[in-house]
């Protein structure tokens, strides 16, 4: 019994110092701030575009007026400052260009801790204002903006980074924190959610049993951006394209973990998002998908891939990774464990 007992405790622990190595182990912040240039650079973009009417958006007798959002948001609560503007016409286009320039100081990483808070801020208000012109590129923006408000986006690839090596009169050490481990495991297992809803929602539709789900979407002249109807001359590609497409959404939280499997999925991640983009005029999306897929991509290969230098470049005395004040210790380890817009 005593053994027994003894296992059992073991095996306790070593669950749990995995489950703490798999969220709060340190982590280099290097692909967490590669996906904050891209992230932020998309919500700019994004955000940019509504300058082309914001009145009509946002202002006094817009197309969605109050009445109307009240409706789409009943079940649901929401607050957008955006409300408060709507009387202004130069108030509004002042607070629209902050909003503006919160993302521009995201995307190069200036005052990266606060501009990652406010930047959440700034696109839940708009999506909160325009239930009505909602898309899943929104969705996904704000999805990425909350996790970069949760680790330190800036300790790489930022201005926040240069200042503080000009300051230092000298490259500094790559900072490992707990932090950007917790993000970055918050988009992946966000993602998978993503995906694993998306195929179970697929199961519930004849066309994508019968394979003929792909030819619904290529063959549909609303979003069409690429004639793709040459396509009906190859039913049997249309409906490979389509169970690819079923199969690799629903296993994809299960084989994009292993590292066996990881580079295929993330392989086949790049032509069905970018299909989307080119062939059904849904660019913005498919590229924030894909920006959030580089939340699977290892901080050494990021860094291997982009221009590096000083510290980061993982030579010399100065280029071992740091662990920084906030990195959190894991619990004692058992003997033999290592911690690893549309």
């Amino acid at each position: 019994m005593k053994t027994l007992f003894a296992t059992l405790r073991a095996w306790i622990a070593e669950l749990v110092d995995g489950w703490n190595r798999f969220w709060f182990a340190p982590a280099d912040p290097a692909t967490l701030g590669l996906i904050r240039i891209l992230a932020g650079a998309m919500m700019f973009y994004t955000h940019l575009v509504w300058s082309l009417d914001l009145g009509a958006f946002f202002g006094t007798g817009g197309w969605l007026p109050e009445g109307a959002v009240e409706l789409l948001q009943k079940d649901s609560y929401s607050w957008s400052y955006l409300w408060w503007l709507q009387d202004s016409p130069a108030l509004l286009w002042f607070c629209h260009l902050l909003g503006l320039v919160v993302f521009a100081m995201l995307t190069v990483g200036l005052f990266s801790r606060v501009v990652s808070v406010l930047a959440l801020f700034v696109a839940l208000a708009y999506v909160h204002r325009v239930p009505g012109a909602l898309f899943g590129l929104d969705q996904i923006n704000v999805m990425l903006a909350m996790y970069l408000a949760v680790g330190p986006c800036g300790d790489a690839y930022s201005l926040d980074r240069w200042l503080a090596e000009r300051r230092a009169g000298g490259p500094l050490p790559v900072r490992a924190s707990w932090s950007a481990n917790l993000a970055i495991r918050l988009i992946q297992i966000h993602l998978c959610i993503i995906y694993l809803f998306a195929g179970m929602a697929k199961l519930t539709g004849p066309a994508w049993w019968d394979g003929t789900a792909m030819w619904m979407a290529l063959g549909n002249m609303e979003y069409q951006s690429l004639d793709m109807t040459w396509l009906a001359n190859w039913p049997r590609l249309i409906n490979v394209m389509t169970h690819v497409t079923l199969f690799w959404e629903l296993s994809y939280s299960a084989l994009v973990w292993p590292r066996q499997t990881r580079g295929i999925v993330l392989a086949l991640a790049i032509p069905l998002h970018m299909g989307i983009a080119i062939c059904l005029g849904m660019v913005t999306f498919g590229l924030a998908m894909l920006i959030a897929n580089l939340a699977f991509v290892p901080s050494p290969l990021i860094r291997a891939l982009l221009p590096k230098r000083g510290a980061e470049q993982g030579r010399g005395p100065g280029a071992t990774v740091a662990k920084s004040s906030s990195s959190r210790p894991s619990p004692a380890t058992p003997r033999g464990a290592s911690s690893a817009k549309r």
